[in-house]
């Protein structure tokens, strides 16, 4: 018996190899499939059945392509309903790989149609359970992604304290459990970094499966979730109802240009131009107009929560040889139209004398300079609110990267304004965004809220975010 976790942290996504007796199964698939061929290759194993827990919101799975290229039968748990070929087990169906046992358990409440796959071993032993968004380490799947009609997402939450304590909580003890996503996933609130555990734990430390009532349970799942990201639904759609071959998107990705070609497809196509390099190496040189998510970060999550348009074109700025995997990652969760990328890199653009823009960066010490020659200056702090609250400097406003098309109309381009994330990442992504839009005087401050803590700026708990004035 072989049972591999396949973890993608940029998604923070687990993916499963399931092997016995020259028989394999896959569990969550991520998009591109080919390592998962060539792993039952290498092990002179054939993929016999793809299971997937539930249709996913936060990426496009991989099951079609796979299916198609392995034979493999796609199965879903009851009441699916697919424009593709698939199997829909019934609950407490029974699938064979080898000498082992997969039983579909129906655990309904992340969607409706959310399957727990529970593998009995070759002596008959409950193995280990795939939970994919019903049970994580530490929290459950969040219950309002699936509302429709009349049903709520209190009733989805009712729904799954049901599936978990009469599905999963009855289990053995040291039953593995295998969930479909960890820390940093947008599908729960409260995840661990712990990717695996054993129930009987998970029993003593989830506060959701401690909870003593359904009434305590709806209130404790449902309390401080924030609005999914907005490419959950069309990602859950894609999954439901197929999409373009990853071949072909490679095929039509993976595209040099010469930087006037490049220039010249930008101007004709309307494309969103996309530089995925590091944060402090982009602000250094970049094409004008250019947006910075770098491959180094939450890249694929952070394209679909701020491209609203999963049928944008877009054309890539990576580092030498980056471009298939930025390709990769885009359509992970959607983005399947990108159209080339910029051959040679941002070398090859200051070479054909094209013309560069910059992102003024200073350090935390030179932020700290600023601010006590200037008390007035305006500093955005733009992590989520949750990290706000729990700390922040006491002249900053919260600006939510992930709501900044909410706010950049408060934004006066006449202003200096300070940029701060976490680390730098998401600053350089907010700075990059803003001069696109015109407002040029920008600064980021490298290291972000890390660096500055080593500072003597004044740091304080939750205030209200004040407005930003545009006088």
């Amino acid at each position: 018996m072989k049972i591999e976790q396949i973890y993608t942290g940029c998604l923070a996504e687990a993916a499963y190899y399931i092997e016995s007796n020259g028989e394999a199964a896959i569990i969550d698939p991520l998009r591109e499939v080919a390592p998962y061929l060539i792993k039952a290759s290498q092990n002179g194993a054939k993929i016999k059945y793809i299971f997937e827990t539930h249709f996913h919101a936060d990426f496009v799975s991989g099951h079609v392509d796979l299916a198609e290229k392995s034979g493999a039968t796609i199965v879903y748990g009851p009441t699916a309903t697919t424009s593709f070929e698939a199997h829909i087990a019934t609950d407490g169906e029974q699938f064979k790989i080898g000498d082992l046992t997969i039983t579909a358990l129906h655990t309904p409440g992340h969607t409706l149609e959310s399957t727990t796959y529970l593998l009995t071993d070759a002596q008959g032993r409950n193995h280990c359970i795939f939970t994919g968004d019903t049970l994580f380490i530490g929290d459950v799947g969040r219950p309002d992604l699936a509302q429709k009609g009349t049903l709520t997402m209190d009733d989805l939450a009712g729904l799954l304290y049901d599936s978990l304590n009469e599905k999963i909580k009855p289990l053995a003890d040291e039953v593995i459990v295998y969930p479909g996503h960890g820390a940093g996933s947008a599908c729960g609130k409260n995840m661990s970094k712990e990717t695996f555990d054993t129930l009987g734990h998970q029993k003593q430390v989830n506060y959701a499966l401690k909870a003593a009532t359904k009434e305590q349970f709806i209130k404790e799942v449902t309390d401080g979730i924030l609005p999914p990201p907005q490419y959950f639904a069309k990602n859950a759609a894609m999954n439901k109802g197929g999409y373009e071959s990853i071949d072909e998107v490679y095929e039509k990705g993976l595209n040099p240009l010469s930087p006037q070609a490049f220039e010249d497809l930008a101007n004709q196509s309307g494309a969103l131009m996309l530089d995925t390099r590091d944060p402090q190496v982009f602000a250094q040189a970049f094409v004008p107009n250019a947006i910075n998510i770098g491959l180094n970060g939450q890249f694929a999550p952070w394209v679909g929560a701020l491209v609203p348009d999963l049928k944008q074109n877009i054309l890539l700025i990576t580092d030498e040889g980056k471009a298939e995997e930025a390709i990769t990652r885009l359509a992970r969760v959607g983005y399947d139209n990108t159209i080339g990328y910029l051959e040679g890199g941002i070398q090859a653009w200051k070479d054909a004398g094209k013309q560069i823009d910059q992102v003024t960066s200073i350090s935390a010490a030179e932020f700290e300079q600023a601010y006590q020659e200037d008390q007035s200056i305006l500093a955005l702090d733009v992590r989520k609110p949750g990290e706000y609250e729990s700390e922040h400097l006491e002249f900053t406003h919260s600006r939510p990267l992930d709501y900044i098309n909410d706010w950049t109309h408060e934004i006066n381009d006449d202003k200096d304004y300070y940029i701060h994330c976490a680390g730098g990442y998401r600053s350089m992504i907010a700075a990059s965004i803003l001069k696109a839009r015109g407002i040029d005087k920008v600064i980021d401050v490298a290291g972000g809220y890390g660096a500055i803590k080593n500072t003597s700026l004044k740091r304080t708990d939750f205030v209200c975010p004040s407005k930003l004035a545009k006088a």
